[in-house]
């Protein structure tokens, strides 16, 4: 499926429905410089759908299919996009009661929650408590900080290359992601990978406790969550808590 993003470009999704009656819908939403095709998402909307739910999970502006240009992207782009692929499964008769991000996606979902009114949910599976906390990216290791310029920044993340425009850089000042937490009225789970080397421990702590969440810990697992039996034992968690909050 596709629809029109916050910046005016097409975006990309792909829409699963169960066989059976569905328990309810969720809105996907990836991480940083990643698409809907990952195996942390991607595996999850399987395991979802396979559950009863049906799943929308998309490429954010200027990633994967999804056009636009991505060194034009910002947290408050994907949080426009969010929005607008609530929409495009409102018109689908599939709007979302549960909303799902992963890592900066989680963040992203955090700050879009209270602007999609038929929520029921939220989960943010090794997401940062600040959007801040992706600076580290951008800083040259060789001089220990970040470029001075005004040209996009390139930088390396998953061994593959992207150019970074500095709006990314400032607009992360314009949002408080524990704020966005404490504000909102509905569940929130939040997922810790252990052996997470990207987002730890602190950064989902002080999200769960600023949303009052859930919490659940998958052991040994990295950032993406990449080792089968770790993509297994998420997909259970959030299978559990998801049939628990399923719309009333």
């Amino acid at each position: 499926m596709s629809f029109v993003g916050a910046g005016g470009g097409r975006l990309e999704g792909v829409l699963r429905r169960p066989d059976l009656p569905a328990r309810g819908s969720v809105l996907m939403a990836h991480c940083f410089t990643c698409s809907k095709d990952l195996h942390t998402i991607s595996r999850l909307a399987r395991r979802l759908t396979r559950a009863g739910w049906v799943t929308m999970a998309f490429d954010f502006t200027g990633l994967g299919e999804s056009g636009g240009s991505f060194s034009d992207s910002t947290v408050t782009t994907e949080v426009g996009d969010l929005g607008r692929a609530a929409v495009a499964m409102l018109e689908r008769q599939a709007g979302p009661c549960l909303l799902l991000g992963h890592s900066l996606g989680g963040a992203a979902a955090v700050l879009a929650a209270s602007r999609i009114h038929t929520l029921d949910g939220l989960v943010c599976v090794a997401t940062p408590a600040e959007v801040a906390h992706v600076r580290r990216l951008f800083v040259d290791p060789e001089h220990g900080e970040i470029p001075s310029g005004t040209e996009p920044i390139p930088v390396t993340v998953g061994g593959r290359p992207f150019l970074i425009g500095r709006g990314f850089l400032s607009d992360l000042e314009r949002h408080d992601v524990e704020s966005a937490a404490a504000a909102l009225e509905i569940p929130v789970l939040v997922v810790e990978a252990g052996a997470d080397e990207i987002v730890g421990p602190d950064q989902t702590g002080r999200l769960a406790r600023a949303a009052q969440a859930e919490t659940a810990v998958v052991a040994g697992a990295d950032h993406l969550f990449s080792g089968r039996d770790h993509a297994r034992q998420l997909g259970d968690i959030v299978v559990e808590w998801a049939t628990r909050h399923a719309p009333r």
